[in-house]
């Protein structure tokens, strides 16, 4: 079929799902890129923080055990703009995150409890309702981008919409600093988190089912389901309930156990880059507001290195003659490596804040090319039927790694805090991030020594 005649309104969906993500990313950094702002301002301690943040990645782990099923129910378009509406609904909650605090506060008070302060407790319902929202963001993109493309397309177009979370990463201080500093921090929330309705516009006028859009041209509608014969895009109930597998049985696998241990070890790392750097920055080197924009813009910008070329480099071992397990593992492997420099950042960090910026942005980048491949790991080995379910666990697994890293995080830099010298909080937590990548390899290698197809009744 001669491509120019086929259209092309698929990559208008694809660009929707792009900016849909862009948003996602750009709504969860808010917070941590106002945390100097709003620490001082609620006198809020690391540990506050911490729990702040954690709240995020508790609700995030667990809802994304359930999200694709609830995307499933609802269909791709009510489940995504429900979703969106959610999670933006969450990101200018926290503008009025202290009337929510007082709301809850005063209900805790009815059973005895508190002691919790009340910007603390009002900002952690934000990040909880944000959490929910934001779990179903993936599952609809990879459902409409299976709804959209022929399969040998699914891939160029989820790395197209995957990007939007770096860009989101770039995006949010370039910004936010200077939304805050010239109308408050309470309208930083307000024009972030609004965004995510304006989208919805969009989504509605230019999304519906394929077999139902008036925009897609017949050719290229062919072209889109020329290979449902192979896949099922969208599963009937009975065939849903044929194709579920059972949790339980997936945990008999030593498949799974490493592809959960490994997200569980090194999401985390991610987390407490995304959530932790500028409060970093402002602890070891006095820096806030918009002195921040420009060294996070570079780190995050470097992280695009990684998107990029992590789904590029296990095709060099396959030239070689791998197998497809045994040359995305060696190609990890040397992933796994390049975060070791983090081990750099604190003993060099006194000549320039610029060089720990840069040795955390190569880390960065390299969970990145990571993350690209550990979740190929789990369709490389089992059947499509337990590929979600397994992704889920790991999901879910990565998440609750995040609450334990931001946690232990929060804990050790009050602690070091008091004792005069935080910066050694921050070396304890950069090793972890350093070294949790090659911990992660070796277990995993452990675990799977050799490539095994696993076959499901």
């Amino acid at each position: 079929m001669n491509r120019t005649k086929i259209g092309k309104y698929r990559w208008t969906i694809c660009a929707l799902l792009f900016f849909a993500t862009t948003v996602n990313y750009l709504d969860r950094q808010v917070l941590s890129l106002l945390s100097g702002k709003l620490e001082t301002e609620f006198g809020w301690t690391n540990s506050d923080y911490a729990n702040i943040t954690a709240a995020f990645q508790f609700v995030y782990a667990i809802s994304m055990l359930f999200a694709g099923r609830i995307i499933d129910k609802l269909g791709t378009k009510w489940g995504y703009a429900i979703a969106i509406i959610v999670w933006s609904l969450g990101a200018i909650l926290h503008a009025k995150a202290i009337p929510v605090g007082e709301a809850v506060s005063s209900l805790l008070a009815l059973i005895g409890i508190t002691s919790i302060s009340v910007s603390v407790l009002g900002f952690i319902v934000s990040r909880a309702v944000l959490g929910f929202g934001e779990s179903g963001n993936f599952p609809a993109a990879i459902k409409a981008t299976a709804e959209y493309f022929p399969k040998k397309e699914r891939s160029l177009a989820t790395g197209i919409f995957n990007s939007g979370a770096n860009v989101g990463a770039i995006l949010a201080p370039a910004t936010v600093p200077y939304i805050a500093e010239a109308w408050g921090w309470e309208t930083a929330f307000l024009i972030i988190g609004g965004v995510g309705f304006l989208w919805l516009i969009f989504w509605f006028i230019f999304y519906d089912k394929p077999e139902e859009q008036k925009r897609l041209k017949k050719p290229e509608l062919e072209y889109i389901l020329c290979d449902t014969d192979e896949q099922v895009i969208v599963p009937t109930e009975s065939e849903t309930e044929a194709k579920k597998v059972s949790w339980f049985k997936l945990l008999g696998y030593k498949q799974t156990w490493a592809f959960t241990f490994g997200k569980f070890m090194t999401d985390g790392v991610w987390w407490f880059f995304l959530f932790w750097l500028p409060s970093y920055l402002k602890a070891q080197y006095g820096m806030e507001g918009t002195s921040i924009s420009f060294p996070l813009f570079i780190l995050y910008s470097m992280t695009m290195i990684g998107s990029v070329g992590g789904g590029w480099f296990p095709a060099y071992f396959l030239k070689k003659g791998y197998n497809v397990y045994e040359g995305r593992m060696k190609a990890m492997f040397v992933i796994a490596l390049f975060p070791l420099v983090v081990l750099l950042a604190q003993p060099l960090g006194h000549y320039t804040f610029w060089i720990p910026v840069i040795l955390i942005g190569i880390g960065a980048s390299a969970h990145q090319a990571w993350s690209a491949n550990i979740f190929t790991t789990v369709s490389d080995m089992f059947p499509k039927k337990a590929v979600g379910s397994i992704i889920g666990i790991g999901g879910m697994a990565g998440g609750l790694g995040g609450v334990i890293v931001s946690k232990v995080g929060g804990a050790l830099f009050d602690h070091y805090k008091a004792l005069g010298h935080i910066q050694t909080g921050y070396t304890i937590m950069f090793a972890f991030c350093a070294i949790a990548y090659v911990i992660a390899w070796t277990v995993m290698k452990f675990l799977v020594p050799k490539y095994k197809v696993i076959e499901l009744d």
